[in-house]
């Protein structure tokens, strides 16, 4: 027998070896169906309009992300459910009517963001917008793109390394568990930590400078001025701010039109006392010294998170009652007001609680024909710490003379009962309450002009474009009231609900809120002396006066 044929023979009696395993690419180059489908989609709806218009960066990058998204989410749902010739129609049909939904969304988001411009008094687009939002919108899409894969392409070479010791399933799954864990904890502690320890460290620095046109004052009837027992060096930025700043007594003469007191100013700042408590202690032997509670009026602000108070409702109550007034607030924070509220809303329910309580207890101890009118005021989160000091509206009402509250948030719990118990058929951006507490709403603050009944004790701001206002995690699954009919005035008519893609446009449009034109988004300026008119008006106090000084405040 030949070589040859033993050779033959060995072969065909052999027993087959174990078969070899097909190893698949490293790196898939192309794209899902699905995935595709799902982020023209989800493209296409990033275009329709929200409560703000956007500029051509900001559109260009809202728009690239969200179509990362969808891209996401088509290739979790889609994975190996269409194979073989679906996948050639699908492309097919996907690369015929594709570019024309992307060219006729963006046609019609362009004429959307016109149209909100125009409605929020804002300047027009420029030419260049469509072909620069467009361009961002690929860049944005195809980074993100790029970061899925590269973590994809870790899963599969940590995968192929796994398999050779345990069965493919579970090397694949363990490899993506252990890819998610590890860009999980880069993310917490490389972008997220690092974000917030950068967002500290800046606010920490700007807390501890001072605006160029900001001095110490020389009036002892200031925090920081002669014979204080506040230090300026303690007061912050804000809160040199709000005792360095302010109209004159000449200007308030002006508009008066009759001579002017010079108004009281009182703020306690982080490093003026160790705890909250005695900060508004301190508050309240500052208003003693200076005479606060001798004035007309006595007004407690609580600030939002960096410690700032609006000065257009400061100034606008010192023009009405003529400087006879006095004006106390305390800081609580030197971090921005998001971060705050993601991290720690305790602490302005603790400094409201602590500076309303001692300032009404000092009042209250005065004889009733003697006291000065007790107002409040908080704004954003300075809202939710007065709601948390009151607990209700109608301790609003019998707590104090009038309380005004700017842009609540959804976390304010007396703001979402009077919602939620408006009277049939009023809209939730301006809810109506026949009975029960004196309170009004206005989301214009021309119709607190028009008041029928009692005198409010209690008003709420809340403009319709405020994302601050209706932004909630409910947006991810339940199409909002305020997006029923009828809509508040600014809203957009072309504005609808989709779920995850209103909740992801609201959310961006609150870091861009206070960049709205006067009256819309989360700026409330002039129109705060609507709402003092309408809650503590000072004798003889006219709409024309009130018309005047919105007037002056606007210049």
């Amino acid at each position: 027998m030949s070589v040859a044929t033993r050779t033959d023979e060995e072969h065909d009696g052999a027993q087959p070896g174990p078969p070899s395993r097909p190893r698949g690419r490293i790196v898939r180059r192309g794209l899902s169906l699905t995935g595709v489908t799902v982020a023209v989609i989800f493209f296409c709806l990033s275009q329709t309009p929200s409560l703000l218009p956007r500029a051509w960066f900001l559109q260009g990058v809202v728009s690239g992300i969200t179509a990362a998204m969808g891209y996401g989410l088509g290739v979790a749902a889609g994975w190996r459910l269409i194979r073989g010739r679906a996948v050639r129609i699908g492309w097919y049909l996907l690369t015929i009517a594709g570019p024309p939904a992307i060219g006729i969304f963006v046609i019609l988001g362009t004429r959307w963001q016109r149209d909100l411009r125009r409605r929020l008094g804002m300047e027009t687009l420029d030419s260049a917008y469509t072909f620069r939002m467009l361009l961002i919108s690929f860049v944005a899409f195809g980074v993100l793109l790029l970061a899925a894969r590269a973590l994809r392409l870790a899963v599969r070479c940590l995968a192929l390394v796994l398999s050779r010791f345990t069965p493919e399933p579970v090397a694949y799954s363990a490899g993506f568990v252990v890819v998610a864990l590890l860009s999980v904890m880069a993310m917490d502690s490389l972008v997220v930590g690092n974000m917030f320890a950068e967002a500290d460290r800046r606010a920490s620095l700007t807390n501890d400078g001072t605006d160029a046109d900001v001095v110490p004052p020389v009036s002892g009837l200031r925090s920081g001025g002669p014979d204080s027992l506040v230090p300026w060096s303690t007061l912050g930025r804000q809160g040199r701010d709000f005792v360095g700043k302010g109209p004159t007594r000449r200007q308030l003469t002006r508009f008066a039109g009759r001579p002017a007191a010079e108004p009281i100013r009182v703020y306690t700042g982080l490093a003026s006392a160790g705890s909250v408590t005695s900060r508004a202690d301190l508050a309240v032997r500052e208003m003693d010294r200076t005479g606060a509670f001798n004035r007309a009026v006595v007004a407690v602000f609580i600030p939002t998170g960096t410690g700032w108070v609006d000065g257009a409702v400061t100034n606008s109550l010192e023009y009405m009652y003529a400087g006879d007034t006095a004006l106390v607030s305390m800081q609580y924070s030197y971090l921005p007001s998001w971060i705050s509220f993601l991290t720690d809303r305790s602490k302005v329910a603790e400094a409201a609680s602590a500076l309303i309580g001692a300032v009404h207890e000092r009042w209250a101890r005065m004889p009733a024909d003697q006291r000065p009118q007790l107002l409040v005021f908080g704004e954003s989160l300075g809202s939710l710490g007065v709601e948390r000091a009151f607990g209700s509206a109608q301790s609003m009402a019998d707590g104090a003379d009038g309380v005004l509250l700017e842009g609540p948030t959804f976390a304010n719990p007396v703001h979402q009962r009077l919602i939620a118990t408006r009277d049939r058929g009023s809209p939730v951006w301006s809810p109506v309450h026949s009975s029960g507490p004196p309170v009004r709403f206005a989301a214009r603050p021309a119709t607190l002009r028009r008041r029928a009944g009692p005198q409010p004790g209690v008003v709420y701001m809340q403009n319709p474009t405020d994302p601050i206002v209706w932004w909630s995690p409910s947006l991810l699954y339940r199409s909002p009231a305020w997006l029923h009919d009828p809509r508040g005035p600014d809203v957009s008519p072309d504005m609808h609900w989709y779920p995850g893609i209103t909740f992801w446009q609201t959310t961006v449009d609150l870091l861009f809120s206070r960049q709205a034109p006067a009256g819309r988004g989360h700026q409330y300026q002039s129109g705060t002396v609507d709402a003092w008119a309408a809650l503590a008006p000072p004798p003889g106090w006219t709409v024309r006066d009130t018309l005047r000084l919105r007037g002056l405040l606007d210049r």
